[in-house]
């Protein structure tokens, strides 16, 4: 979760956008809030899809399509503008982890937790393929893994992509490595094309890489059209299934429901009997990554303890003093959810505005003169370069303080761009203040000191203001 840029939307439709998740080859994806405070993931299409025609009907018809989708295993669509300026379309948001990200830092999974993996990919892709959608770009980042299962994401959505002027211009609907030779070859696309991106997604999960290794995008779609994928790696038994998800030919290819059936079931293992999948909790996930999710158990799953009764006060009885009854058991915290990633607040509009009163007066001190005609500043005998120096300085270092400012989470910047600051600040009022007692030793007053020079002067007060509240700032205490 990234920090939002200047060119990012702040508000798409009725969602507040709030950070930035990721980019695609339709477009950005934002974490977005609705009124109501739920976190959606919204997609916003790239302009140059946006204008054209032929994709706008294209996707108002495959998000009328991607609606009726609600398998458990996929990011539920919730809303969709077709018709903005930039089209846009929102999902449910997944607290979770991309599965590309899963390998690369917690490594490959055993095969329990592909065969479970693949059960619910393979159920997810039932869902979108009853709705009559095609996935088409089924990979590693388009899998989300959270606790209680896999989701597929960007579901139905890039089959809007094909057949624009887009396509024909060297944009490719697919990602390569997990394209079916029939994307390539300019065949059919059916529900099998989404079984052969399934057979690479798990050898990925399985080996930390692709069924037709790394490269080019060239030489990775000649492996794909015209050459065997390199399954020696894979871990048997029980993976078997991933050769015929990746054949040639679509009709050798299972079906997701034949997938459901067979990945459902454990295998038998060191005479064990076989044991169902359920991926309801985490015990399904390799263990560093089970640890390192954030819980998504449903609520109907958690269980708490019965909260202890409250004993009622005894009156006092004549006769030996009675024992103290032992104190209640305390009461379980309740758990809390995994709180979400925000992106630093800006800095407060009060705390940054003397930087900025510094530099607009600075300006104006060394312009106005020009404007208006000979003044102090610029008629010096020894020249006005001194002033000159001293505003580029000064506004370098506001500059620099600003962008620190905002990047910091409460206001501190860096020690170096605050000295930095400091420093020059000291030197442009020191030369001010030095302007104006040699001015007053030669004149005894103060005739010439015209606008452009009160501005400076300005400009000086309002640095000095700067440098005092700029490192007052202390980091807020953790709630």
């Amino acid at each position: 979760m990234d920090e939002l840029q200047p060119t990012d939307p702040r508000q798409v439709g009725r969602y507040r956008i709030t950070a930035r998740l990721g980019a695609g080859g339709m477009g950005r994806v934002y974490l977005g809030r609705s009124p109501g405070g739920r976190l959606v993931a919204v997609k916003v299409v790239r302009p140059e899809l946006a204008d054209d025609p032929d994709f706008r009907r294209r996707f108002a018809r495959e998000v009328a399509a991607a609606r009726r989708v609600n398998g458990f295993f996929t990011a539920t669509l919730v809303d969709a503008d077709p018709d903005a300026p930039s089209p846009w379309l929102a999902t449910a948001y997944v607290p979770g982890l991309a599965l590309d990200r899963a390998v690369a830092v917690h490594g490959p999974w055993p095969v329990a937790s592909v065969r479970t993996l693949g059960a619910g990919l393979a159920e997810a892709l039932e869902a979108v393929h009853a709705a009559g959608l095609v996935h088409r770009d089924l990979k590693p980042s388009n899998v989300l893994i959270a606790a209680d299962g896999p989701r597929v994401v960007d579901f139905g959505i890039s089959v809007a992509a094909e057949a624009t002027a887009l396509t024909r211009t060297g944009i490719v609907v697919g990602t390569p490595g997990f394209m079916a030779p029939e994307q390539l070859t300019g065949k059919p696309v059916t529900p099998a094309t989404d079984v052969f991106a399934l057979g690479a997604v798990l050898t990925y999960a399985a080996t930390g890489s692709g069924p037709f290794g790394t490269g080019s995008a060239q030489s990775l779609n000649f492996r794909i059209v015209y050459e065997e994928p390199d399954l020696c790696r894979l871990p048997s038994p029980g993976l078997e299934i991933i050769a015929r998800c990746l054949a040639k030919d679509p009709a050798d290819r299972p079906s997701v429901t034949a997938l459901v059936e067979e990945l459902a079931l454990v295998p038998a293992a060191d005479g064990h009997p076989a044991t169902e999948a359920d991926p309801a909790g985490t015990a399904w996930l390799p263990g560093p990554l089970a640890l390192a999710l954030p819980a998504t158990v449903p609520a109907s799953r958690q269980t708490l303890p019965p909260r202890p009764a409250t004993p009622a006060p005894v009156a006092p009885q004549p006769g030996p003093a009675s024992p103290v009854p032992p104190a209640p058991a305390p009461i379980p915290p309740r758990p809390r959810a995994a709180p979400v990633v925000m992106p630093p607040p800006p800095a407060r509009r009060r705390s940054v505005l003397p930087i900025w009163i510094a530099m607009a007066s600075l300006a104006l001190g060394v312009t106005l003169p020009v404007v208006e005609g000979e003044a102090v500043v610029t008629s010096l005998d020894h020249g006005a370069w001194p002033f000159a120096v001293a505003v580029l300085l000064s506004t370098a270092t506001c500059v620099a303080t600003l962008a620190a400012r905002r990047r910091a989470t409460a206001g501190r910047g860096p020690r170096g761009v605050r000295i930095a600051h400091a420093v020059t600040s000291t030197l442009t009022t020191g030369l001010f203040v030095a302007l104006v007692s040699t001015l007053y030793a030669d004149q005894g007053h103060l005739d010439q000191f015209d606008l452009g020079a009160r501005f400076f002067g300005l400009g000086c007060l309002a640095l000095v203001h700067s440098v005092f509240r700029f490192p007052a700032s202390r980091p807020r205490p953790a709630p």
